[in-house]
């Protein structure tokens, strides 16, 4: 069933690059311009999929799978994958769906993010991630009907409450916020409204087909791209995460052929090959080290309400905000 992999990155990669979704953006954009287009995206999306998660994991079909709690890991790692998300010029997403695009800056971004997210999972600096996760924690008492065994805990579980509670409350907030409040204009094939339905409807079948497989998680980028690698140097098989990102990059191809937006595109100033090489090393080894990148943690994590993701998620911002300041704000 790893072709179903294939199938969600072709959706998910074409719903990208016609809604212009990149999460480097959507953080980066509120503070530089104050811009809140992706961000009330986001709000919706992450409310939408609050739901459909708990109700698909209570009908049987999924369970959720929060990532274990490991503050030191989650604090290094997500500042560190935020500060390279600026340099590279978009998140562990963004650069993925671009390649398909014909930029040139995030086939070298994305070479380096896979690069060294494979060193660290388990080449090179797999030493490092062997002493960091002695930090790691579980929550072994989630409910079963809602979450696997070993469940990272989650704002339901720590506080003991039916995971309905704190989802209904928390969409009910940011469907407040993105419907109630000012929108900054931006043309997109998608507005946010439609962008946000389809991406948590890809989202949700996206962790549907992968528990098929027995992974028994949504979407993610990292171990992807460590899959992609592990099978040119190792002839290790394709997983449905490597599946995924080969169909992330073919599903944007064919989106901005048929638009008219693929073009390969290369800088000016060549020295922003080695910036964008350099953000992709950042990324790989902070993604690793906080245990996902901006899909994995900030969209799939944080959904589940995992206390992990949500600690990973601000540290990401905190990134991002320090490299946007030092690069575009700094006097």
């Amino acid at each position: 069933m790893i072709w179903t992999g294939l199938l969600i990155g072709v959706l998910f990669g074409a719903a990208l690059q016609q809604g212009r979704v990149c999460f480097n953006s959507a953080f980066r954009d509120i503070l530089l311009l104050k811009d809140n287009y992706l961000l009330k995206l986001t709000a919706f999306v992450f409310a939408l999929q609050m739901i459909l998660f708990v109700l698909l994991s209570q009908l049987g079909w999924m369970q959720m799978n929060p990532k274990p709690l490991n503050l030191m890991a989650n604090i290094i790692g997500g500042y560190i994958f935020g500060l390279g998300m600026v340099l590279a010029g978009g998140c562990a997403s963004g650069v993925t769906y671009r390649v398909g695009e014909g930029l040139t800056t995030a086939w070298f971004a994305a070479l380096f993010y896979g690069l060294t997210a494979y060193a660290t999972n388990s080449g090179a600096f797999s030493g490092w991630l062997k002493w960091v996760g002695q930090f790691q924690s579980t929550l072994t008492t989630a409910d079963p009907t809602y979450y696997v065994k070993n469940a990272g805990p989650t704002l339901a579980s720590v506080f003991g409450l039916n995971p309905w509670i704190p989802a209904i409350i928390l969409a009910v907030i940011l469907v407040l916020y993105a419907f109630l409040t000012k929108t900054s204009d931006r043309p997109t094939k998608f507005n946010w409204k439609i962008a946000s339905v389809v991406l948590a409807i890809i989202s949700a079948l996206g962790f549907i087909t992968s528990t098929w497989t027995g992974r028994k998680y949504g979407l993610g980028i990292t171990n992807g791209w460590v899959n992609l690698l592990q099978g040119f140097t190792m002839n290790k098989p394709l997983t449905w995460e490597g599946t995924f990102i080969l169909g992330i990059i073919g599903g944007s191809l064919v989106a901005a052929l048929i638009s008219g937006e693929f073009k390969f595109r290369m800088p000016k100033n060549p020295i922003t090959y080695l910036q964008v090489a350099v953000g992709g090393i950042l990324m790989g080894f902070g993604a690793v080290t906080a245990g996902g990148c901006n899909i994995g943690h900030f969209f799939t994590g944080v959904p589940q309400l995992a206390i992990s993701s949500i600690v990973a998620s601000v540290f990401f911002v905190l990134g991002n905000w320090t490299m946007a300041w030092f690069l575009f704000m700094r006097k």
